[in-house]
């Protein structure tokens, strides 16, 4: 399942990864902090990564300036 729909917008996966990696994470700790299987975490970074949302530092993620201006923002 694709987490950027061909609009650009975010699937609830997606919006979450966001939000988690308002600190640099690793796949593993974004997986454990969200309760979901490993691939599908990093299935989604991989999209996130190509839609330039995030950017790859070392073995861990962070945020590009795009992916800040998508964080889900709570009422």
């Amino acid at each position: 399942m694709p987490c950027v729909k061909p609009d650009g917008t975010l699937e609830p996966v997606a919006r979450a990864v966001l939000q988690m990696l308002q600190k640099t994470r690793g796949a593993e700790e974004i997986a454990r902090s969200l309760g979901l299987p490993l691939f599908r975490i990093r299935s989604s970074l991989r999209e996130l990564v190509q839609a330039g949302l995030v950017a790859e530092v070392g073995d861990r993620y962070a945020l590009t300036p795009a992916g800040e201006e998508r964080v889900p923002t709570r009422p």
